[in-house]
């Protein structure tokens, strides 16, 4: 196994971009001294609501992909962001924080038997990791999902125990790539912390078995609104603020698994080249919105709401009947809000987005992509290669054990 892990290890390569934004970041070769993180955190903690932190992977190194190398130095640009509390009601790296960081590592695993209480000293893990000041951690968060096996083995009437219906746009996507039963996402400021914080959780689970993984970035944003790999802004329509959150994200029926929420992750290959030859005006008209500034085809600015009624002189729709602005508006999938975190990939010649958002409710998300199916011709240009769905823990401190409350009568 180590053998294995070296050779990983040997082929993880920092894609461009990590490089490029690490030469925007870089101040010089001035040594930053921080306080510690449990200082930082001790203030944190209060009045902060408590955002926590999981984490799992699998031992298997089959659907790897690349994942950045650790040679990282202090001298490369500041410390990686200002840590974000690990206990609470909720997982960290869901709607905390707001902007979410520039790299992330998505793993989906399977585990030898559908059993929850694997998961405790998964949690226990982590939160001696963040802890522990050696490891620089910064704003280091690692959020936990588990999938609608294991959740049904608790019970399968919950939220979480119901999987994903084959989409159209979902033929020909391999079998071990379909699903799953723990789901990791670890996100970062400095991609360097990603593989420790890995390898230290999954001595954990010796018995997990690894179906894919995927590094991933994202370009600077602002309130969580970044250029996806198409060029255009993506991000704009999500629950923003807590009430919103309440309304649309987070679970709270159930106290088993309130605080939790829905999470989908599909790993899309995008298709730049072929989108990136049709004329922008075309390509606006795909979307729905402008690219210079994502403010919708219909007028306004980018967080003006898409008019689906506004016509042309001539009669035609101003937000075009196929494009994705109308083929996903809440309104006519009669839906609620999506809150999505997504990072781009690059690997080679290949380009795409790993795709990835919560919910209360998963038809948000199945009546949503089965109208993108049916409507929006940008389906032309995206094909899946990974998918699942998996059910994202309540928050969990040391008194109380990561997924302890679906173990509770």
């Amino acid at each position: 196994m180590h053998g294995v892990r070296a050779r990983l290890f040997q082929r993880a390569r920092t894609p461009c971009a990590v490089l490029l934004l690490r030469r925007k970041a870089q101040k010089g070769n001035d040594v930053v001294t921080r306080p510690s993180r449990r200082r930082l955190l001790a203030g944190l903690a209060i009045g902060a609501g408590g955002i926590t932190t999981g984490g799992l992977l699998g031992r298997s190194t089959a659907g790897v992909a690349a994942e950045p190398s650790p040679a990282s130095s202090e001298t490369e640009g500041p410390p990686g962001g200002r840590p974000v509390p690990a206990i609470g009601e909720h997982q960290a790296g869901i709607a905390l924080p707001t902007d979410p960081q520039p790299y992330s590592l998505t793993v989906v695993s399977d585990l030898a038997a559908a059993d929850m209480s694997v998961l405790a000293p998964v949690g226990e893990r982590l939160l001696d990791f963040l802890d522990d000041d050696a490891h620089d951690s910064g704003d280091l968060t690692v959020a936990v999902g588990v999938g609608p096996r294991v959740v049904s083995s608790v019970d399968d009437a919950l939220p979480g125990a119901e999987a994903l219906p084959e989409f159209d746009s979902d033929a020909g996507m391999a079998a071990e790539r379909v699903g799953g039963d723990l789901l990791l996402i670890a996100s970062a400021s400095e991609p360097a912390v990603l593989g420790p914080a890995v390898e230290a959780l999954l001595d954990a689970l010796p018995d997990c078995t690894q179906r894919w993984r995927q590094f991933g970035f994202r370009g600077p944003g602002r309130d969580g609104i970044v250029r996806n790999p198409f060029g255009f802004h993506d991000g704009i329509i999500v629950p923003r603020g807590d009430d919103e959150l309440a309304e649309h994200v987070w679970l709270r029926d159930d106290p088993r698994v309130a605080g939790g929420t829905i999470a989908v992750v599909r790993r899309l290959r995008t298709d730049v080249a072929g989108f990136s030859h049709l004329p922008v005006e075309e390509q606006e008209a795909l979307v729905g919105r402008r690219k210079r500034d994502g403010a919708p085809l219909s007028g306004g600015s980018a967080r003006d709401e898409v008019s689906l009624t506004a016509k042309t002189a001539d009669g035609q729709y101003l937000t075009p009947v196929s494009s994705h602005a109308r083929a996903a508006h809440p309104a006519l999938t009669g839906s609620a809000l999506m809150l999505r975190r997504g990072y781009a990939y690059a690997e080679g010649d290949e380009s795409g987005l790993m795709f990835v958002c919560f919910q209360r409710d998963l038809r948000t998300f199945v009546v949503t992509q089965q109208r993108l199916d049916e409507q929006d011709r940008m389906m032309e240009y995206v094909t899946t290669t990974a998918s699942g769905t998996f059910l994202m823990l309540p928050g969990f401190d040391r008194d109380r054990p990561l997924g302890s409350t679906l173990l509770t009568a």
